[in-house]
């Protein structure tokens, strides 16, 4: 295999081990205007549905680590008459999704003893597929309840293309909107033998993490790497490569992850940003999770997975870290 096979493999098993990122689903985009032939595929005995109630949380199995996936017999029974979102044809199905309202969904429980989950609970249980469709779901159900009005004319809006579009009612405007991400860099910035880490003011003692920050008008997703991480630490970077992304609908974001080279170690902080911001070394950051006195975000997010890149390349696993630390 040749050093570019070698790098793009890399790269993209890095992507496919976020969590939320890599489901294999064909989304079908072609087709969502297609009425007849989505009606059809929602009357699919194979079909499923992923009920979510209205602050986007998915409703789980009393018996199993696994979603109340619905088929379309029961969402006939329980939930006909809530307009479905069209999420994608995969191994072999149609996937789908639903918004219950609160006495939809408490009646729900009551019948069934389905329990309620947060899209974070369920990233840390659920397996890459079920966990990724419920970021899906919860996203784009997200963005369609916060488009309930055009915003170029106050108009009420209608939702298309099997949710995925949606259309002003305002005859003379009629504007389309369609789901939006926000996009922001996640970056972990390393100088020698160290990395920069920095900590926000309530989090759980000794926890340290990545910088980040949204992507402002008019900039690029480097220029947003250097600009950030002056704004929060005062470092200077020199140069900023790629590393993955991961959707983060929480409530609509897309972390786009980097490795980056300072300059310098200077830090200078700022009052508004980070509450501590420094640079640890393999050691530092071995001997403070074997004592307890370092913390790292959990395995749900991206940052986890930079400092794990960061790490495994100087012959330190992360994963095997986490397991031995002071509970």
């Amino acid at each position: 295999m040749s050093v570019d096979q070698e790098r793009d493999k890399a790269a993209a098993t890095r992507a496919r081990e976020n969590v939320f990122a890599g489901i294999d689903i064909d989304r079908m985009s072609e087709r969502r205007d297609d009425r007849l032939w989505i009606e059809e595929l929602e009357r699919l005995p194979e079909s499923r549905f992923l009920v979510l109630d209205a602050e986007g949380n998915a409703f789980m199995r009393s018996d199993a680590e696994s979603p109340c996936w619905m088929s379309p017999a029961m969402r006939d029974e329980r939930f006909g008459d809530i307009p479905s979102t069209f999420l994608g044809l995969a191994s072999g199905a149609a996937w789908f999704a639903l918004v219950a309202d609160e006495a939809q969904a408490a009646l729900f429980v009551s019948l069934t003893g389905a329990r309620r989950m947060s899209l974070r609970d369920a990233g840390l249980l659920l397996d890459a597929f079920e966990a990724g469709l419920f970021a899906y779901a919860k996203g784009i159900t997200h963005w369609q309840r916060q488009t309930r009005f055009c915003s170029q004319c106050g108009a009420p809006t209608l939702v298309v293309a099997s949710g995925h579009r949606v259309q002003c009612t305002n005859p003379d405007g009629a504007h389309l909107h369609f789901p939006r991400t926000d996009a922001a860099i996640i970056v972990i910035v390393e100088h020698g033998d160290a990395c920069l880490l920095g900590r926000q003011r309530g989090w759980p003692p000794g926890r340290y993490s990545t910088l980040a920050g949204f992507i402002e008008p008019g900039e690029s997703l480097e220029d947003a790497v250097r600009r950030e991480v002056r704004e929060e630490s005062g470092v200077e970077v020199l140069h900023a490569t790629y590393h993955s992304s991961q959707p983060w609908p929480l409530p609509a974001s897309l972390m786009v992850g980097f490795t980056a080279t300072a300059k310098t170690r200077e830090i200078h902080l700022r009052d508004d940003e980070l509450e501590d911001a420094r640079w640890f070394t393999v050691e530092d950051i071995v001997q403070g999770m074997r004592s307890g006195t370092l913390g790292v975000p959990p395995p749900l997010s991206v940052s986890y997975r930079l400092i794990e890149h960061w790490l495994g390349l100087r012959g330190v696993d992360l994963d095997e870290l986490v397991a031995g630390t002071p509970r």
